[in-house]
């Protein structure tokens, strides 16, 4: 496991640990407590990644045009 705080983490990063934690998780081969641990730190990398999905996902523009095709500006994203 990485040392780095979560909440310090880009997305890849808290990417790429979850799924190591996954894999470690899957295997099966980790004492109870390990178990645990790695529980605890997959949990928030998966807050992290969503924090961060939430977060690109509220920058995201829709470009707006008019009759002719051409470009007119930006409207908010609406995720409905």
């Amino acid at each position: 496991m990485n040392d780095t705080p979560v909440e310090k983490m880009s997305f890849e990063q808290a990417m790429a640990e979850l799924e190591q934690v996954v894999q470690k998780l899957e295997n099966g081969q980790v004492a109870l407590e390990e178990s645990i641990q790695l529980y605890e730190r997959g949990d928030a990398l998966r807050k992290r990644c969503e924090a961060k999905l939430q977060a690109a996902e509220e920058k995201v523009a829709a470009i707006t045009t008019d009759a002719a095709g051409n470009p007119t500006g930006t409207k908010a994203f609406d995720a409905q």
